[in-house]
């Protein structure tokens, strides 16, 4: 009979010390974040996106996009222990020391910077830059705990990943990726509110000036729909233009349509957990709609 394999002491040590950094980059978070930008990428070309922009553009984004979570992990280090949702991270439960967190971010993203100075261009290290800065510190450090507009002021550091893939291939800005980053940013306040609505008693309890908090559930639940409508009308700009053809048009719309009946549902006929459904139902939208967005480049040839 064999016995089963057991991890030595300083195996066992090492393997849980790897999975804390890894968790403290959010990699579920960046790699939504990642579609975006390889959408951008994709977009931004005619035919196949060249291979050194592609790699190295996405390996240095998303080096700088986790060392802006792991930043977040630092600095909220206090109110996630507070916080059922949080309380479990690496930082609250001590499996990473504050200097080590600290110089893991530091590293993570000068690296990050590095690669895309060097093998991409200064352009998207320097904007990839202003996002970190964006995300890290002046959300999470000061808007974040300032105004209940937090998320609203602060998206736009996490709207700008496809506007990184764009410059990451084309080394310039474009409207038509500024119109991707419009759509990002609209979305985030329905999405993040949901959560907020959900996870209200905690944010109240750690004096976090959600919308929820400062203005109630039913303002915004409203909120919320208005976003959706604002949101639908945002996802119609790349047809407008000329971005995008009929397989878009057709997909973003049947996205738009199943947003705002939830948002719709969760205004007048909410129910328990509906809010948290709302919040999952964003996620699934966004990174559907930028898969629509890369099949309609690649199949929909204009006339």
């Amino acid at each position: 009979m064999t016995k089963p394999l057991t991890l030595s002491q300083p195996q066992q040590k090492i393997t849980l010390s790897w999975r804390a950094y890894f968790e403290m980059t959010k990699p579920k978070v960046v790699a939504l974040m990642l579609l975006t930008v390889l959408v951008g990428m994709c977009l931004s070309v005619p035919g196949v996106v060249p291979l050194q922009p592609l790699i190295a553009g996405m390996a240095g984004i998303a080096m700088m996009a986790g060392a802006a979570a792991a930043f977040n992990h630092l600095i909220d280090r206090k109110i996630d222990g507070l916080m059922a949702r949080t309380y479990n991270r690496p930082l609250p439960k001590g499996k990473v020391s504050t200097t080590k967190a600290a110089v893991f971010a530091v590293m993570l993203g000068l690296i990050g910077f590095v690669v895309l100075y060097i093998l991409v261009n200064p352009l998207t290290a320097w904007l990839t830059f202003a996002s970190l800065i964006g995300y890290a510190l002046v959300y999470t450090a000061y808007l974040k705990r300032a105004t209940s507009q937090n998320i609203v002021i602060g998206g736009l550091a996490g709207a700008m990943p496809p506007l990184l893939g764009w410059t990451a291939v084309t080394n310039e800005l474009h409207g038509y990726a500024l119109l991707l980053v419009i759509i990002i940013f609209t979305w985030t306040p329905p999405h993040f509110w949901a959560l907020a609505i959900h996870r209200r008693k905690e944010y109240a309890k750690v004096d976090i000036p959600m919308l929820p908090v400062t203005h109630g559930v039913e303002f915004t639940k409203t909120c919320i729909l208005l976003y959706t409508i604002l949101l639908a009308i945002a996802c119609l700009l790349p047809v407008l233009v000329g971005m995008c053809g009929p397989i878009y048009l057709v997909g973003s719309t049947m996205l738009s349509c199943g947003f705002i009946y939830k948002a719709w549902q969760l205004k007048y006929h909410d129910y328990p957990g509906l809010a948290m459904k709302v919040f999952t139902f964003s996620i699934y939208h966004l990174m559907v709609l930028f898969i629509v967005l890369l099949v309609d480049h690649y199949f929909w040839v204009s006339p």
